[in-house]
């Protein structure tokens, strides 16, 4: 059995303490008015106002078509200066820890809804190779629970206007809003809350029962449990499909109300099904390292690598798909999306691209590569920074606009989630054997090899 270390234990709450002190600060830190959010904003963006104000001086003593735009300037600056916008400007600057706080939530349960589904489809396909690991996807789908929990413990703070992530929520925005009112019978607080029960509660339960039947098999004389895990792994596929979907629109595509996409559902779920193949095979290498899980072989991490390779395939042409067809159509509501991310968002938007698609099609199309351990670890770490950010690009734009930034909250975010993670993962798998002896399929995939 695996020991969870005293080295892990302490490394990991240290990453929860710091992360937790970095969120706090984050709060801390935030502008409580309006003159706070300008002074803000003008201490970080001192240089560049004052090189405008020269050029707006610069302006009026040219021509007459020169003195056109000098007005156009005068009322953009007068815009700027008008009430709505600086408590639009506040509720950006008061939503980044907010935001980072729920990009990091998001992130991390995503990583264990996904190795969730990857688990269900290995057992409702009854896959030879993979028995091996089921005992890690168990382990990583462990972090399930506390980490629906807490996005729905965000949502639910979202629903009582202790932030402004959801600006649907907010009903002085809805009052005067037509779109947001036509959608107002789905997107409300209530029926939101609502739905996310129903999904956490449906993907927990298949979590448990599931588990519950593995660790059962390994003490019984029949194959009965593993039949029963078939039958309830099939069912929970067809009801994670939708749910994925709900999901993805509910907690991530709704934070832009304006805005839809018929494909972002599955776009979500490539993003989070990658990222958990690639956690399963960064928790399996590292087991292996330690002297644990012996029967592993470089075959099945081959297989990991190349699950790896073809979903980052599959994120990438849903991403392309997306894109194209929103940037094309070029309708104003929908195309807005896409150039707010490209205008504010260039270096996280485009990087996001070379990180998901570049790097992993460059570094796992050898298939001999895929077989060594230390390349699967650097492309896995390439991999999940990567849908980090693209968790980012999704929430950031419609919550802090281009008041964004790499900083405390953001790195403290991804801190306390991570130590969180570790802790739960490792301890799940300190529990039980690492290897389901009672599969049925366990020995063929101790023989796996091709």
């Amino acid at each position: 059995m695996y020991q969870f270390t005293k080295n892990i234990k302490i490394f990991s709450l240290t990453l929860v303490v710091i992360g937790a002190l970095g969120l706090g600060f984050g709060f801390y830190s935030t502008p409580s008015s309006v003159e706070e959010a300008k002074a803000m904003v003008s201490n970080s963006h001192g240089d560049s106002h004052k090189e405008e104000s020269l050029s707006h001086d610069e302006d009026k003593n040219k021509g007459s078509h020169e003195k056109k735009e000098s007005h156009s300037s005068s009322t953009e600056l007068d815009s700027h200066s008008d009430s709505s916008h600086d408590e639009h400007l506040l509720n950006q600057l008061q939503n980044r820890p907010w935001a980072a706080l729920y990009v990091a939530a998001l992130f991390f349960m995503m990583l264990s809804l996904g190795t969730l589904a990857f688990y269900a489809i290995q057992r409702a396909s009854q896959a030879g190779w993979s028995p091996i690991l089921f005992r890690v996807m168990e382990g990583i789908t462990a972090y399930l629970l506390p980490g629906t929990l807490i996005v729905l413990i965000i949502l639910i703070l979202s629903s009582m206007h202790l932030n402004h992530l959801f600006v649907w929520m907010d009903p002085e925005v809805v009052e005067h809003d037509k779109i947001i009112q036509a959608k107002s019978g789905y997107l409300n607080s209530p029926f939101l809350i609502a739905r996310a029960v129903f999904y956490i509660l449906g993907w927990n339960l298949y979590r448990y029962y599931s588990r519950k039947l593995s660790l059962a098999q390994d003490n019984s004389n029949d194959i009965s449990n593993h039949k029963k895990n078939f039958q309830i792994s099939a069912g929970f596929l067809a009801f994670f499909i939708v749910t994925e979907s709900m999901m993805s629109w509910d907690w991530i595509m709704s934070v832009d109300p304006h805005w839809f996409s018929t494909l972002f559902g599955w776009y979500v779920f490539a993003s989070m099904f990658v990222s958990g193949i690639t956690t399963i095979a960064l928790v399996t290498i590292y087991l292996k390292s330690k002297g644990y899980l012996e029967k592993v072989n470089h075959n099945h991490i081959h297989d990991l690598g190349k699950f790896m390779f073809g979903v980052s395939i599959f994120w990438a042409y849903l991403w392309f798909s997306q894109f194209m067809l929103i940037w094309y159509a070029n309708i104003p509501e929908e195309v807005t999306y896409f150039i707010t991310r490209i205008e504010d968002y260039n270096l996280p938007f485009f990087g996001m691209i070379v990180l998901n698609l570049i790097f992993p099609f460059l570094l796992l199309m050898n298939s001999d590569y895929k077989r060594v351990n230390w390349f699967i670890v650097m492309t896995g770490i390439i991999i999940l920074i990567g849908h980090y950010i693209d968790v980012f690009n999704m929430i950031m734009p419609a919550t802090v606009g281009d008041q964004w930034f790499i900083g405390v909250p953001e790195i403290s975010g991804i801190l306390f989630f991570s130590g969180l993670f570790i802790y739960v993962v490792f301890n799940s798998l300190s529990k039980v054997p690492l290897e389901p002896s009672g599969d049925p399929l366990i020995k063929e995939s101790e023989k796996f090899e091709y």
